[in-house]
C-alpha cells in the first residue's frame, strides 16, 4: 500500500500535467493519455496495478455516466430522440454483428459469442474524447446534442450485448426465448429502478436539512446505488444511473440550491476527469502483462497487432455505413427533417463527419478489464489477453488516427459552414437578458405599488434597473469599466487576505466574502 499510493498520486500529477499540455497542444487530452499510459508501460520497475474485475464496472461506470447524464440536454435528447436512437441502438448492433462476423472468420479460436463479447466492447464510441476534441472546433448545437445523446445511450446498448456475450461464453449456449424475456427485464427493470432510486433521492435532498458538502457527498454516493440495486434485481445498472440521471438533472433547480450547483459542478468535473485518466493509465500498467499472456499462447505480437488494426478497420466503416445509410433514410422517409446544406457536397459530408467521430476510450476500456479471468468451472477465460489487447490497439488507432484528423476534417471540409449559429445564439442570449432585465423591473415595480410605497431602498432599487433596461450592456459595462472592477475586486482580496492574518477574525467569514468577490467576477465576465 505505501508502495502504490505515492505511484497512484504520481499518476494523477501526470494526468493534470497532460491535460494542461493537451490544451497547450490544441488536441484532446485523452490522445496524450493513451500514448502516456502505452508509454508508462515499458517503464521497469513500476508497481503492479491489479483491480478485481468484477469491481471495474462498479467503481468506473456510475460515475461516468451520471456526469454525462447531468451534462447533456433532455429536451434536446426528445427532439432528435430518432436518428440518437438509431445510432445508440440500431448502429451499435450492426457495429458488433460486423465485429463478431469479422472475428468469427479470420481470428482462429473466435467463436460468434466471442466476437459478440468484443464487439459489445469496441462498439461505444466515447463521449469524454469526442467532447475533448469539439473543443477546438466549432459544430452546430444541433449536431453536438446528437453526439452527446448517441454516446449516453449507446452505452447502455452495448453493455447489454457484452453481458449477453459473456453469459454465452460461459455457459456455451444462448437461448433466444429466454434471452430475449431477460433482455425487456434487464431494459424495463433498469429504466424503473433508475427513477424510482432518483426520485427518492430527489425527496431525500428536499427534506433533509442538506447543505452544500452534504449535497455533493449524497451525489457521489447516488450513482454507485442506483447501479447496485438494479444489478441486484438483475436488471441493467447501466440504464438505471442514465434514467435516475437523466430525471435528477431536470429536477436540479428544486432540490439543490445554487451553491451546491455551483460547487458540485467543480466536484463532479474533476471527480470524473481523473477516473478518465486512471481507467488509461491502468491499461496501460497491464499492457505488460497482457503480451506476456499473448506469447504464453503463442499469439505473437505482429499478428495481434493486425487483427486490432482489422478490427479498428471494421469499426469504422460500419459506422461510417450506417451514417450514409441513416442520412437516406432520412431523405427518404423525412425529408422534412434533413439536414440543410448549400452543395451536394457538403450533404455527403455531413455523415462522414458523423461517421469520423467514433473515437473509442473509457467506457470500452472498463468493459475489457471487466472481463473475468477464469470461467466458472475455473477454466481461462478464451483469448482474455487478446480481446484485451484489441480493445487497447482499437482506443489508440481511434484517438490518434480519429481524434487528431477530425479537427481538419470539419475545418477544411466545410462541414458545417453553412450551420454556424453564433449569430441566432447571440441574439437568442441577447433577447433572454432584455427580458429578464423587464421582468425584474416588473416585479419590484409592484412591489413598490402594491406594497412598499415610499421604500427608499426599493427606489433606488428600482431606478437602478430603469437604467439597465434602457442602456445595452456595452454602455452599462463597457471593457474599462469591467477592467476597473476586476482590479477593485483583486484589491478587496488582498486586504481579506492581510486581515485574515489577525488571529481575532473568524476565517469562514473571510472565506465567504472571498467566494462572493468569485462569483461577482464570473457574473462580470458573462456580461
Amino acid at each position: 500500500m505505501h508502495t502504490i499510493l505515492p505511484f497512484l498520486l504520481a499518476m494523477i500529477v501526470a494526468i493534470v500535467l497532460l491535460n494542461m499540455w493537451a490544451t497547450k497542444l490544441k488536441i484532446a487530452y485523452p490522445v496524450l493519455l493513451v500514448v502516456f499510459g502505452l508509454l508508462v508501460s515499458f517503464v521497469p520497475g513500476l508497481p503492479v496495478v491489479k483491480i478485481n474485475p468484477d469491481l471495474i464496472f462498479f467503481i468506473f461506470l456510475p460515475p461516468l455516466l451520471f456526469e454525462a447524464a447531468w451534462s447533456i440536454s433532455f429536451k434536446e435528447m426528445k427532439r432528435w430522440w430518432r436518428i440518437i436512437g438509431s445510432f445508440a441502438f440500431l448502429v451499435v448492433f450492426f457495429t458488433a454483428l460486423a465485429v463478431a462476423v469479422t472475428a468469427n472468420y479470420f481470428i482462429p479460436g473466435f467463436t460468434i459469442a466471442l466476437g459478440f463479447l468484443l464487439g459489445g466492447i469496441v462498439s461505444p464510441p466515447d463521449a469524454v474524447s469526442t467532447g475533448a476534441i469539439m473543443k477546438f472546433v466549432k459544430i452546430p448545437s444541433t449536431t453536438s446534442a446528437i453526439l452527446e445523446g448517441e454516446s449516453l445511450l449507446n452505452d447502455a446498448s452495448s453493455l447489454i450485448i457484452f453481458r449477453f456475450a459473456l453469459i454465452a461464453v460461459g455457459t456455451g449456449q444462448f437461448v433466444w426465448q429466454e434471452a430475449s424475456l431477460n433482455f425487456l427485464w434487464m431494459v424495463i427493470g433498469g429504466v424503473g429502478m433508475g427513477l424510482l432510486l432518483a426520485w427518492i433521492f430527489v425527496q431525500a435532498h428536499k427534506r433533509l436539512p442538506t447543505d452544500a458538502s452534504s449535497d455533493i457527498a449524497l451525489t457521489l454516493i447516488e450513482p454507485y446505488l442506483m447501479y447496485w440495486v438494479a444489478e441486484q434485481f438483475h436488471c441493467s445498472g447501466v440504464l438505471a444511473v442514465v434514467c435516475g440521471g437523466l430525471y435528477m438533472s431536470g429536477k436540479r433547480m428544486i432540490f439543490l440550491n445554487s451553491t451546491s450547483r455551483i460547487r458540485g459542478y467543480s466536484v463532479w468535473e474533476s471527480f470524473v476527469f481523473i477516473l478518465n485518466g486512471i481507467v488509461f493509465l491502468i491499461i496501460g500498467l497491464e499492457l505488460p502483462e497482457i503480451v506476456g499472456g499473448l506469447r504464453w499462447e503463442g499469439i505473437p505480437l505482429g499478428t495481434a497487432i493486425q487483427y486490432g488494426i482489422l478490427v479498428t478497420g471494421i469499426l469504422i466503416a460500419a459506422r461510417i455505413i450506417s451514417s450514409y445509410a441513416a442520412m437516406l433514410a432520412t431523405l427518404i422517409f423525412r425529408p422534412g427533417v434533413a439536414p440543410r446544406a448549400s452543395s451536394t457536397k457538403r450533404r455527403w459530408m455531413m455523415p462522414l463527419m458523423l461517421g469520423w467521430t467514433g473515437m473509442r476510450g473509457v467506457v470500452s476500456l472498463a468493459a475489457a478489464l471487466a472481463i473475468p479471468i477464469t470461467l466458472e468451472n475455473g477454466l481461462p477465460f478464451p483469448n482474455r489477453n487478446l480481446i484485451l489487447f484489441i480493445t487497447f490497439v482499437v482506443i489508440l488507432l481511434t484517438l490518434l488516427v480519429q481524434g487528431l484528423t477530425l479537427p481538419y476534417l470539419i475545418k477544411y471540409g466545410h462541414v458545417f459552414d453553412d450551420f454556424t449559429d453564433d449569430e441566432k445564439d447571440r441574439k437568442s442570449r441577447e433577447e433572454i437578458k432584455h427580458k429578464l432585465k423587464q421582468h425584474v423591473y416588473h416585479f419590484l415595480k409592484n412591489k413598490h405599488e402594491n406594497e412598499l410605497n415610499g421604500h427608499a431602498g426599493l427606489e433606488r432599487m428600482l431606478k437602478h434597473w430603469e437604467e439597465k433596461i434602457e442602456a445595452n450592456d456595452t454602455e452599462w459595462m463597457n471593457e474599462k469599466t469591467k477592467d476597473i472592477f476586476f482590479e477593485m475586486l483583486e484589491s478587496q482580496r488582498q486586504f481579506l487576505s492581510e486581515l485574515n492574518k489577525d488571529i481575532s477574525v473568524n476565517e469562514e467569514i473571510i472565506r465567504h466574502q472571498l467566494y462572493q468577490l468569485d462569483l461577482e467576477e464570473e457574473r462580470l465576465r458573462m456580461i
